[in-house]
């Protein structure tokens, strides 16, 4: 949907002048706003998988570890698909504060598209470098966006989500490397064109949810709190009439369920043209390993390079 289109239906949580911003702005950040209860319950799962990881000693559908991750010191870097891994997740996904959010923002016809825990631990937990989100996972519009939920409070030392206000409406960068390989990250010669000295960081505390349009540059500084980690859950959302071009990398059963409203008739065709990411059909990690140069390392190993 158009935003005009959305902000035609009134909002069940947000201001006007909120909608406005996020359309103008291409993010918002709302303290507090995930009830204690769901709080309590979120933090539990988290601990819960942390736990669970202890006994992971390699990537796999369920998690993506830090290269020094190991059961004693459990560095877990990314729980995938959450709403596969509990009910309460998807309760959560499906039927809460933030599919109300996402109503506001999207139109009375949404879709879920995918979840995904980040840990960001303390001591370096890692960067992540400044891009794009719709380039991982085209869709036909561009109404689609990500709310995500600080289960800790979050300050400056915790590596906070930055992003570059009103970047959404500006230029779709290529995500590949100058060898043509997938970096998932805005190359340096082209952060020239981004004004990321106008970057907001998003700290808030513990309930507070970031939201940010699928367009929208952004990144993440390392965690240098030695003693806290920034576990962030994150949930991806479009407008119904936006539909996936590509399969999400680790697929679940609610991928593509209407969480709002009924599935459209008609599907929205934006003119502007996006990247196509790389078949991933035969593997794939995570943003953290190719930002980080972990995947073409493997590579060379198993080549003997």
């Amino acid at each position: 949907m158009t935003p005009e289109q959305v902000l035609a239906h009134p909002p069940k949580v947000l201001t006007e002048a909120q909608r406005e911003a996020y359309f103008r702005d291409g993010y918002l950040l709302l303290e507090r706003f995930v009830p204690e209860d769901w709080l309590a319950t979120l933090r539990a799962l988290s601990e819960h998988f942390i736990g669970e990881s202890r006994s992971a000693s390699a990537d796999d559908e369920q998690f993506d570890l830090e290269p020094d991750h190991c059961a004693a010191a459990p560095r877990l870097r990314r729980l995938n698909q959450p709403v596969a891994r509990h009910p309460d997740y998807w309760r959560f996904a499906s039927d809460s504060c933030i599919t109300d959010l996402a109503e506001d923002l999207l139109g009375p016809n949404v879709m879920f598209h995918h979840s995904k825990l980040n840990f960001k631990w303390s001591g370096g937990g890692e960067e992540v470098k400044w891009h794009q989100d719709i380039q991982y996972w085209p869709h036909t519009n561009y109404s689609v966006l990500t709310i995500g939920v600080y289960l800790e409070d979050v300050d400056e030392s915790m590596g906070p989500m930055g992003v570059i206000p009103s970047a959404h409406e500006g230029e779709l960068f290529d995500l590949y490397d100058g060898n043509d390989c997938w970096s998932g990250a805005i190359d340096d010669s082209d952060l020239a064109r981004v004004p990321v000295e106008k970057a907001v960081y998003l700290k808030g505390p513990a309930g507070s949810v970031t939201v940010h349009h699928c367009r929208m540059i952004h990144g993440s500084k390392p965690n240098t709190d030695p003693a806290r980690s920034r576990p962030l859950l994150l949930n991806a959302f479009s407008s119904a009439d936006a539909l996936p071009v590509t399969a999400y990398n680790y697929p679940s059963t609610h991928d593509g369920e209407v969480v709002r409203g009924e599935r459209p008739r008609w599907i929205h065709f934006d003119p502007r043209p996006c990247l196509l990411p790389p078949d991933w059909s035969g593997g794939y990690t995570s943003i953290f390993a190719l930002q980080q140069g972990e995947e073409q390392e493997q590579q060379a190993a198993a080549a003997g390079g």
